[in-house]
């Protein structure tokens, strides 16, 4: 459905199909190019699902889904095995060609596609296997969260984890992983037990390892929260798992001029109230002219309508839900805001210590009220606060550091033709900006280049041990990017 909105790009990759020809980009499907003439090469063959430019699938293979990005690589793998994805990373070092990492294509900043380069793509390594005895899968780093709900479901298990169906486990997991289990189960990486990983090794190879609490322990640590494709490429991950059953679930919707009474409301709330309650608000723009709110208990309904009763004392509700569901249909519920979304977009995010001041909530009153269009939104979801899973741990026991957070929000401004795009662009670094006084840091699954100490943003104190952990593990950077973790220098003993 995506890709029909974008037919007339067709001509475009036709056009800049040849100049990739041109370039030699594509010279020989070996991949033999002037760059490598210098390197040692053993002749890896490329193995797996192999598109190229002049293949027919390739524009639908290229594409992201943040479509503000287009992206032309070399070559594109899609991987069935592990072996096919240490082939690709062989192939790309010995000939000096840039490599990115994809599971989902959700990298906002569009981090994971590279012009000229191979893209390394595991979507189609998705098994999942359910030990439900020892309260553990294996999920392989391909499947999308839909998937994963759904077959963790048939065994009546659960793992927290977000609300878009097509978001890849794999960096969701590795940029830390926040849902509607959070504050009683911990982010998606809190519950990662193991992770197989390809990473560089020697000059030229490459290589799949093990991390987890006893072997490659650090490496481990890194990939809870210190964000995608820094380190390898991760192929399978063994996760802790969690009974479920059925939960309830709400939503309430209230007319936009009840904002200054409702969003301070809900986050001195959503944060106190019991742990086996998360939830989320949803501020549109002023011509949408809504706010949303809406949460999962693991409870009955009853005790939910407890629950929320001083919430709807607030404002004057138009809409209100309340309703016990079987899990997986309450994930499909909350599936349903993250579809039919305009193709292009611009997202940053931050993290709530304590309830926005008058202030802050006018900040947020204002710049909707002058919203590029209607489909710019501010999200916020619950995650510390009462008993919180998240807030629980430590904020050096993993790479991500943002424990004591009570509430995350993500900016958005979505659009769907070019002439919008800088006026979108400077709506949300602009938003960013004014309410950077109330706010602190940023989620590094929200990437934003716009930031300038985007370390300090995404990992606070935890940056210098995960430099260390990339010079462990790739000191050749071979995994890089915009916004990658550099190498660290070598520490005196």
């Amino acid at each position: 459905m995506l890709a029909t909105r974008h037919l007339p790009l067709l001509g475009q990759v036709s056009l800049h199909r040849n100049k990739l020809m041109s370039k030699a980009y594509v010279r020989n499907r070996d991949g033999a190019n002037g760059m490598a003439q210098n390197r040692k090469k053993t002749g890896t063959q490329l193995t797996g699902r192999i598109v190229f430019p002049d293949n027919p699938s390739y524009n639908e293979a290229r594409m992201e889904f943040n479509r503000r990005f287009s992206k032309f690589p070399r070559v594109i793998v899609f991987c069935k095995r592990t072996q096919d994805v240490i082939n690709a990373v062989k192939w790309a070092r010995e000939r000096g060609v840039r490599l990115r990492a994809r599971s989902g294509r959700h990298s906002y900043e569009g981090f994971s596609t590279v012009n000229g380069g191979i893209i390394i793509d595991v979507s189609e390594m998705n098994k999942v296997k359910v030990d439900r005895k020892n309260r553990v899968a294996i999920v392989q780093t391909g499947n999308p969260l839909a998937r994963v709900y759904r077959k963790l479901w048939n065994k009546r298990v659960a793992l927290p984890a977000g609300t878009a169906p097509d978001v890849g486990v794999a960096g969701l997991t590795l940029g830390g992983g926040i849902g509607l289990l959070s504050r009683k189960y911990g982010l998606t990486c809190d519950n990662l037990k193991q992770v197989k990983m390809v990473v560089a090794s020697g000059r030229y190879g490459a290589k799949a390892i093990v991390a987890n609490r006893r072997i490659n322990s650090d490496l481990l640590w890194a990939s809870r929260g210190g964000g995608g494709g820094n380190f390898g490429v991760a192929t399978a991950y063994t996760f802790r798992v969690r009974p479920i059953s059925s939960v309830s679930i709400y939503s309430i919707t209230w007319k936009w001029g009840d904002l200054e009474k409702v969003l301070p409301v809900w986050q001195r709330w959503a944060p106190s109230v019991t742990n086996r309650l998360t939830s989320t608000i949803e501020v549109a723009a002023k011509q949408v002219g809504t706010i949303v709110s809406t949460g999962q208990l693991l409870g009955g309904a009853e005790e939910l309508r407890r629950l929320i009763r001083p919430f709807l004392r607030t404002g004057t509700p138009i809409k209100v839900m309340v309703k016990t569901v079987p899990f997986i249909e309450a994930t499909r519920f909350f599936a349903e805001s993250d579809l039919n979304l305009e193709p292009k977009f611009k997202i940053t995010g931050a993290y709530g210590f304590q309830p926005l001041p008058r202030e802050g909530v006018r900040v947020i009153r204002d710049f909707l009220a002058k919203a590029p269009n209607r489909h710019s939104t501010v999200w916020s979801q619950s995650l510390g606060g009462a008993g919180s899973a998240v807030s629980r741990v430590a904020a050096t026991a993993t790479a991500y550091p943002h424990r004591k957070a009570e509430i995350i929000y993500e900016l958005s401004a979505r659009w769907r033709s070019n002439k919008e795009q800088q006026r979108n662009i400077r709506w949300v670094e602009r938003f960013r900006r004014a309410l950077r006084p109330f706010v602190k840091g940023d989620y590094v699954n929200f990437p934003d280049l716009q930031i300038k100490n985007w370390p300090k943003a995404y990992y606070g104190g935890n940056f210098r041990r995960l430099k260390q952990v990339k010079r462990k593990y790739d000191p050749h950077n071979v995994f890089r990017f915009a916004q990658s973790i550099p190498v660290g220098k070598q520490e005196r003993k």
